[in-house]
């Protein structure tokens, strides 16, 4: 048991509570991150010796190493980066007193009582401890042999007794392998060639993320010799992902697969273009690998949950999903009718199918627009507010993983301003889908409101790195103009925000942004124009009921929302 800061890091449950003896959530590679670094308190750690701690014989990249850290940070409610220190060129600095560790302890090898992945993820009860090491006996005489073989009996017994009853409880525990083999190319030109390897590298990088699969890269070349039956290399990889990538005179073309290495049937097929225009080839690259990655890590997901797949027609769960297709048409209009029309169609499907996950996933998805856009009255909000939150929680108690009901989550929190359980609803579906724009823009929102507006700015620039859902690209376009506003380099936020509108105007808020850029890069009439653009698609609008909720919000953000609401008035917006 280490014991820093408040906190306790409980290696034999594999657990880290706060001053409170509640249990904080953490991946398994964070998990073992943070006892590294809680092993070797007032030393410098490298990145390097991080990387071959936590990922032995995987080969990954440095956003993996980040990822871990940001959430240990955010755990830790380190956001002044006060416990865990960069220290220039050299890695990181564990800076507090921990209590707790042996004199003898070696940080390389890895103690007996490390809980396994699985142990770590299901988070096992207080009750179930392992027995003292002294209080083991060896077996001794016909009473010990007795033991070992009624044991084994009993263990055959079990193992075919649960698989008779539950076919997947013991064998479906073991984490797939997805082995991912170099994107080959048509040609020997040295763009195509490098783009291709880069591609390859940033795709491995990002499913090494995916805490439900394991990943191992190869070397070797073209990936046909081991369809054709060459096995060898792939012996111990359940699923294969190969792709060739090509080019012509405006866009990237890769065409993916997804191969059981076992049957050699194609799982899985997809085609991702990228243009080659306005953007440079490292965008490029990354939006390739971020088409690629979203979509495989999509598949991996409702793996986890096949019950939703094989529906017989005209089945109740099939008229749900007639339901939630027709209520997301609705939900992505900005029509106050078209939102009333998709919540009494869910409200039903839920009367007849209480208990199902998408319906409850979905409906809540709909109120957490309806609150966005304050198309409830005062009275309605929280009762609005607690119907969202329980329908999550509760399909996400029956689907843990389920990332629809995490993204959902996510948003809600967000639109709700609970910041810092947003913070790790987002982290838990980047955990599953690294190249998650929606949930990227949704943690971009929260480190906005929380003040920090540089953290906001990289993480908006990630999703438009990536680009995925291709949809949405203009909330993160809208997003980095936001927080350019905030720190003040308005002729950036103008750029950006054009772009943003370019796709859509939404509900005008983005032109009153907008307008405030203008304003600040000293070109008044545009500002006048662009705040009459937004005053024409958001009527009514005043001062007072410009903003956003302030609650729980950083005081700096406070300040700065205050700040563009004067400007605004300053244009031309109504103050009351």
């Amino acid at each position: 048991m280490l014991r820093f800061a408040g906190f306790e890091l409980d290696q034999r449950r594999a657990e880290l509570r706060d001053a409170g003896g509640s249990p904080i959530r953490l991946r398994p590679k964070s998990f073992d991150m943070l006892h590294l670094f809680a092993a070797n308190a007032g030393r410098v750690v490298s990145k390097q010796e991080l990387m071959e701690a936590i990922w032995p014989n995987v080969h990954v990249g440095e956003d993996s190493l980040f990822q871990c850290i940001r959430e240990i940070r955010t755990a830790l409610a380190d956001d002044g980066r006060s416990l865990i220190k960069v220290v220039s060129g050299r890695g990181y600095l564990f800076d507090t007193e921990v209590s707790g560790l042996p004199a003898s302890l070696d940080v390389q090898a890895e103690p007996e009582t490390v809980a396994t992945e699985h142990e770590r993820t299901t988070a096992p009860s207080a009750e179930i401890r392992p027995a003292p090491t002294a209080q083991r006996q060896p077996f001794r005489g016909l009473r010990g042999w007795a033991a070992i073989v009624v044991s084994f009996c009993a263990l055959i017994g079990f193992a075919v007794a649960a698989q008779a009853i539950a076919p997947n409880l013991i064998f479906s525990r073991k984490p797939p392998v997805v082995m991912v083999m170099p994107i080959t190319t048509a040609s020997d030109d040295a763009q195509l060639v490098s783009t291709a390897g880069n591609v390859t590298e940033r795709l491995s990088d990002g499913l090494a993320r995916i805490d439900t699969i394991r990943v191992v890269t190869s070397r070797t070349k073209p990936a046909t010799a081991l369809l054709a039956g060459v096995s060898a290399p792939i012996t111990d990889a359940d699923f294969l992902v190969n792709g060739e990538l090509e080019r012509n005179a405006n866009a990237w073309t890769l065409e993916a697969r997804l191969t059981d290495t076992v049957t050699g049937e194609v799982k899985w097929t997809t085609s991702v273009s990228v243009s080659t225009d306005e953007t440079e080839p490292a965008i490029q690259q990354s939006r390739l690998a971020a088409g690629l990655g979203h979509e495989l890590a999509l598949r991996i997901n409702a793996s986890l949950y096949p019950d939703t797949k094989g529906i017989a027609l005209n089945s109740p769960a099939d008229n749900a999903k007639v339901v939630v297709e027709q209520a997301l048409a609705s939900i992505n209009q900005t029509s106050r009718e078209r939102f009333a029309t998709a919540q009494a169609m869910l409200e039903n499907g839920l009367t007849g199918e209480p208990d199902n996950v998408d319906l409850q996933v979905t409906l809540a998805a709909l109120q957490t627009r309806g609150i966005q856009m304050v198309w409830y009255s005062p009275a309605e909000m929280t009762t609005a507010e607690s119907r969202a939150r329980a329908l999550l929680e509760r399909a996400l108690q029956a689907r843990p993983r389920y990332l629809p009901g995490l993204e959902a989550y996510c948003r809600f929190l967000t639109a709700t301003n609970n910041f810092v359980e947003s913070l790790v609803a987002c982290a838990r579906v980047l955990n599953l889908d690294p190249w998650n724009g929606g949930a990227l823009y949704q943690l971009g929102l929260t480190q906005l409101q929380l003040g920090r507006f540089e953290d906001a700015l990289a993480t908006f620039k990630q999703a438009d790195s990536f680009d995925t859902p291709a949809v949405s690209r203009w909330t993160w376009k809208l997003g980095i103009g936001w927080a350019n506003v905030l720190l003040g380099h308005n002729q950036e936020a103008v750029d950006w925000i054009e772009k943003s509108i370019a796709i859509t105007p939404a509900s005008g808020r983005p032109c009153m942004l907008l307008a405030v850029a203008l304003q600040r890069a000293g070109r008044p009439e545009e500002a006048k124009a662009a705040l009459a653009r937004g005053m024409a698609l958001r009527p009514y609008s005043t001062a007072l009921n410009i903003g956003s909720s302030m609650r729980n919000a950083s005081p700096v953000f406070v300040e700065a929302g205050q700040q563009i609401i004067k400007t605004m008035v300053e244009i031309g917006l109504p103050e009351n």
